[in-house]
Parts: C-alpha cells; structure tokens; sequence
C-alpha cells in the first residue's frame, strides 16, 4: 500500500479539496460563509510567504516577495511545497520548477518526479523510480541523501527524512537535537520540522523527537489524518476535520481556526488550512505581545527573540511578549543591567551576581557563581564579563561559541552561532563557528561597540563611528547605512542603530511593504530582536515594533466571503446611538475614560461569555459594543467610539459594561499601523483577554457589524 505523502515544516503536498465559515480580515460576521470566488486544492506556507495550488493548477503566492517567492510562474502544477525564501512546483510532466532566492545556486534537477519538498535552504524531490535526490544548500549534509527506494520525503530545517516501503524512517542532514535519530517502528507518514521531527503511525497517532523548547514535540494523544511540523510548532489534522496545533504559539500559530480543513500546512509564525469549501484560512497575531511594551520610564531595554525586558530606576525588572518557557517570569530584586535571549533572560544583581531564567535546554540558564560586570544572553548560549575583563561563557557550545579566548575584554555580546568581544585594544574578537555565516574573522581597526545578531555581527569603529557589518546578509542585514552611529544592535536578520547627535533610530535588514517603523525623535538606546526592536527615548518610555508581517493575509479571491449581519444581530431599539457616526465628548483618547452608563439586553444571557462587536463609520472612526452569549442585543457602552486620531499601539477603553446588572468590565482597542484596529477585552478584575478574531478591516463595508470569536471571561 502507498502511504500518504506529507510535507516538511515549510512545506505541503498538493492534495485535497477545501470551506465553510470565514476569516475576514481578522474579524468574522455573523453569517453563513460562502467561497470567495477561487477554489484551491493545496497550500503551502513558507517562513513569510505562502501559496495555494489552485483547482485549475495555477499557483497563487503572497507575502515576502523580497527574494521573488511569491512570482509563481504561469501554468498548471499538479504539487506545491514552500522552503524558507523559496518555492517549488511539480508539473504535470513531472518536472520541477522553483522560484525565489537560489538554493545554494543550483537549479532543479531534470527528468520525472512524484514528489517536491523544499526545507530552509535546500529541496528533495522524489523520483518516479522511488530514489531521492536533494539540492541547495549542503553545509551539514542535508542534501546528501541516502541511496534506495523511499515512498516519501520530507525536508526542512537543516536536515530531511524519507519514508522507506516497510514503513521505516531514515534522516539525513543537522542532529543537533535529534532530529534526525527516528524512532524505530512503521510509520505511515513523515513531517520534518526546523529542530524537529513528526511521524505518523498506522493507528493515527502522532509521534515527535527532536528540539522541544517550547512543546513542539508533545503531541497530544489522540488519531490525526495528516501531521504538519513548523518551526517552533506542530499541527495534526483530526480524521473529522478539526486543526490541532501544540508548541510556540507567541505569534498565534497554534490558535488554529475552527471549522473543517482537508490540508494543513505549517510555518514559521502563521499556519494555514484548506476549508473542504476550497478557501484558505490563516492563522496569526499580527502584532505580537513582544511589542506591547508596558508603560512608564526604563532605564535599560533588552529585546530577546520573541520577549523584551525592561529595567526599572529601582533596579526591578519587567519583560513582556512570549513566555513560553517562563523568560518573562523576571525574579524580585535590585539589577543593574538584563539582557533578553532566545527563550531564557539574565539579570546582573547589584552585587554582581547573575541570575538567568527561562528555558535551560542547553545550560544557557546556569549561570555560574561569583561577582560579573555585564551579562549577554545569547540565543543558546550566555556570557558574562568578570570584573577582571576575563569572559565566561555558558550553555550550547557546539560550535564553540561558548570558548571565549583570554582576555581581557572591554564588552562581551552574545549571538547565534558566535560570539564577540572589544578587547583591550578596541579591536574585535570573535568566536563560534568558522564553517559558515562569514567565519570568526572580524576586521580590522578599532572599534567602540560590537553586537553578536544569529548569524552576523556589526560593529561601530572608533574613528568615525561607521557601522560595519560582516556575517550572513541574505536579508541585508549586514548592509549598514552611511552615517555616524553611537550604538548598533545586531538582531535575527536585522540591525538597527543610533546615528549619533540626533538620536534618531536607523534599522536595516529583513524589512518589506507594510513594516512598522522605527519611532521617531531622540532615543538613547535601541535593541534589535528576533524580528522585533524595541528602543528607549530620552524621557525614559520604551516603545517596540515589528519588522516584518506574517503572511497570514490571504488574498480575497481565496478567503470565505461573508453575508450581511442578520437583523437579530443588529443593535436594539434602546441602542439607537449605535447608528451615529460622530464620536461624542467621552470617547476622547485617554486610556481613562469616564465611568458612563450601558445600554443592557433583556435578562437571561451570560455575564460569563460573549463576542466584541464593531464596524466603521463613514468618518473614518469605529463603534464597538458587546453581544452576550445567548443574546441577540448588542450592549453599547456610552465610551464606544474610536477615535479617528488615535495613536499607533496605544490600548484606549470603554465605558464600562454591564449585563444583567452586573458590570463586566471594558472593551479595549488600539489603532495597528496598517490601519486596522484590534480589540481585546478586560473583565472586571482580571487581565486584558486578546481573542483569536480581533482585528477590524481597513476596508470593512461602513455600518456592516462584526464580530469576534467568543471571549470566554472566567479566564479566557
């Protein structure tokens, strides 16, 4: 029997047939969902881009196009799969056919293939005769595949894995977690992640290994139809059509939508399914808690890969976004300084001593005893510099990077795969890795500031003060822009730095259509993150933004359209306010708006559970209200407006809201900078509740009523 062909963490086979309810720019309505004018049969979600395989063969892509990933060439495919900046498609021939950024600089093999799956860098196809052939990238053996006859492939991450006729499993490529030691046993299919891998047993169950920081191997017991490993997650697809998803969801990935899929595919920060209607759905947070920075004055900022920390005048410190591993959980105390990783963060006590907490997964938490001056919390790794000038490093050491040479050393600045130093010279040292990502070799001269980023390092000389730039710049990162820099920050694949005297802030690297900015006016600090930077202005006040957006914005032509909101959804005779499209005197922008009086439905409804409604008004703003469940009024809280003028990321509230009497507590909402506004929920004395579907369109129908998903109030 042939088994059925699964895709790698950044890839799926083309399969399947398609949906029912709807996404609607983050927000649903009320009514029944139809198709939304194309029907597709696949989908494939890459690392910012994604494509869906049309029932007429064409291929539509979206997102990222900075490499050329999302230009599908014209015709018919009859497979599709999605890599990290690339795509490939499987013609009826079976030829393959890629476009996007080079894999290693190598074009598709020719002649007859049955099957393509792309990973980071690299691709495998599976030819007519069962062999596997792989191309692209092979710094670690993740092209070399093994000889013989396989029924599968998967490829993703730095490594592969083919699917042998008796049902075994064989990996090539990166192990440094184990993702390529399979169990033994028959499996029907095979999903190869970044760090880690997926299979499917014949009785439906799910079985993982590899890197589990953050869960993306526990799956949950259970039988799954299909199986899909992302990048820090993993998604199944239930035999009834229901999408489960476990591991990191600081980005919303593992929030899957309801309804019933055929076909799911995994990425970085969004995934997507195929509802059996033929539309795609995606899934997302499009602007991540990492830079929903707290209010107030900072003396320090720390951005990490998907948290940021703060330091406080007293010494406190405060860290919010993704908590996953607890890297936000900061521990009492006095600090001088706090430095944000991957998944763990460290604080340097007043006394000197260190203290680190979150994920330990390779001892990078452990910090060792005895009196430090700084701390730099690296994505694996940590190092710390004694008060001697001596550096002591801790955690993943691989590649090294965690064998500082002697010293003494000025600074000391945690990467990826590599670390740096300003010796007593002032010249640069680094350490790591020499195989890839431009080598351990810095240049010459002196300089003033280092940052280690994953895979490259920048540098400001001392005479002059030029940013330089040396390691990996697939996404420019290591292009600095002319100008005289006091401080740079070397991220994920971005950096960003303070050009002296004015204090603005200067970003570069992975950035394209639809980027938050970098604030404007004086700051005087300024770090980069995973995808994130966050940046302290001269009062004291920490604000963070986005570089990117997740491609979680499916063209209209593949969403699910939607009907006009049923009349019992409609506001009340009581609400008769709600058709006014000028916003009254108590809704103006302060997150403190006077207490004011609701517009409460008829009694038996639940003061427990309800959905936030809202629509755009033709002067631009928007009205929000509250429909419990159960009810059909909608409670129109007197503060409901949202002003036209609102600040970019700042939250503003409601009135409050009461239900039978009892005040429930507020709706919130803050304007994002691609002009769609996002709505949360705070009950009474509780935290703010940030439901799955709650962003209002740009371009939302004006007096059409939306609404989220159900906001469960007794936690949420």
């Amino acid at each position: 029997m042939r088994r059925r062909l699964l895709v790698g963490a950044l890839a799926v086979a083309a399969l399947l047939a398609p949906a029912i309810a709807a996404l609607y720019g983050g927000w649903t309505e009320s009514a029944q969902a139809q198709t939304g004018g194309a029907r597709a049969t696949a989908i494939a979600v890459g690392e910012l881009h994604a494509c869906a395989l049309l029932d007429s063969g064409a291929v539509e892509c979206w997102g990222d196009n900075r490499f050329g990933q999302t230009d599908a060439p014209d015709g018919a495919f009859s497979a599709l799969t999605a890599g990290r900046l690339h795509a490939c498609g499987l013609r009826a021939s079976g030829a393959i056919e890629c476009w996007g950024a080079a894999q290693g600089g190598e074009e598709p093999p020719s002649g007859r293939f049955s099957a393509v799956r792309a990973g980071l860098l690299h691709t495998c196809g599976l030819r007519t005769s069962g062999a596997v052939e792989c191309w692209g990238l092979n710094n670690v053996g993740q092209a070399d595949a093994p000889g013989g006859r396989f029924e599968a492939v998967s490829a993703s991450g730095d490594h592969a894995c083919g699917l042998r006729a008796g049902g075994a499993v064989e990996c090539w490529g990166l192990n440094r977690y184990g993702e390529a030691e399979p169990p033994s046993g028959r499996f029907e299919a095979i999903s190869a992640g970044l760090r880690h891998t997926c299979g499917l047993r014949a009785g439906g169950a799910v079985e993982c290994w590899g890197f589990n920081a953050s869960g993306e191997t526990d799956a949950p017991s259970g039988r799954f139809s299909a199986i899909e490993a992302g990048v820090v997650h993993t998604c199944g697809l239930r035999a009834d059509g229901v999408i489960e998803c476990w591991g990191s969801s600081a980005s919303g990935q593992v929030e899957a939508s309801s309804g019933v899929f055929t076909a799911v595919s995994a990425g970085r920060w969004h995934s997507c399914g195929l509802l059996d209607s033929g539309a795609v759905e995606c899934w997302t947070i499009k602007v991540p808690t990492q830079v929903d920075a707290p209010s107030g004055a900072f003396t320090a900022v720390s951005a990490g890969r998907e948290h940021s920390c703060g330091l406080r005048a007293g010494g406190t410190i405060e860290c919010w976004g993704s908590n996953e591993a607890g890297q936000t959980n900061a521990p009492e105390g006095r600090f001088s300084a706090v430095s944000a990783g991957s998944e763990h963060t460290c604080g340097l006590h007043r006394n000197g001593e260190l203290e680190c907490w979150g994920s330990n997964s390779d001892g990078q938490a452990d910090a060792p005893g005895g009196v430090f001056a700084t701390v730099s919390a690296g994505w694996w790794h940590t190092c710390g510099q004694r008060e001697n000038g001596a550096i002591e490093c801790w955690g993943n050491n691989n590649d090294d990077q965690a064998s500082p040479p002697d010293g003494p050393f000025r600074t000391v600045s945690a990467g990826g795969w590599q670390s740096c130093g300003l010796n007593a010279r002032g010249t640069v040292e680094c350490w790591g890795t020499n195989r890839y990502f431009g080598g351990v070799n810095a240049p010459d001269g002196a300089f003033s500031w280092v940052a280690a980023g994953l895979r490259h390092r920048c540098g400001v000389q001392a005479n002059g003060g030029a940013v330089l730039c040396w390691g990996y710049n697939t996404h420019g990162e290591s292009d600095a822009p002319d100008g005289t820099f006091s401080v740079v920050s070397a991220g994920g694949r971005h950096s960003c730095g303070l050009l002296q005297g004015s204090g603005e802030i200067a970003c570069w690297g992975y950035t394209f259509d639809g980027q938050s900015p970098p604030p404007s006016g004086r700051h005087t600090a300024v770090s980069a993150g995973g995808d994130h930077a966050c940046a302290r202005s001269e009062s004291g006040s920490v604000s963070c933004w986005m570089v990117f957006n997740a491609a979680a914005d499916v063209p209209a032509r593949l969403r699910a359209d939607v009907g006009e909101e049923p009349s019992s959804g409609s506001a009340s005779d009581d609400s008769t306010e709600s058709s006014r499209t000028d916003a009254p005197d108590d809704s103006t922008e302060t997150p403190e708006d006077s207490e004011g009086q609701s517009v409460a439905p008829p009694p038996a409804v639940s003061v427990d559970a309800g959905r936030i409604v809202a629509r755009r008004l033709a002067n631009g703003s928007a009205e929000f209200g509250w429909l419990p469940e159960g009810g059909s009024d909608y409670v129109l809280p007197s503060g409901r407006y949202f002003p036209v003028d609102a600040t970019v990321g700042r939250w503003l509230r409601s009135t409050p809201i009461e239900v039978n009497g009892v005040v429930i507590g507020r709706i919130n909402a803050r304007l994002g900078a691609d002009g769609r506004i996002e709505f949360g929920f705070t009950p009474t004395g509780g935290e703010r509740i940030l439901p799955r579907l709650r962003r209002l369109p740009v371009g939302a129908t004006v007096d059409r009523w939306l609404r989220s998903n159900v906001i469960e109030l007794g936690g949420g």
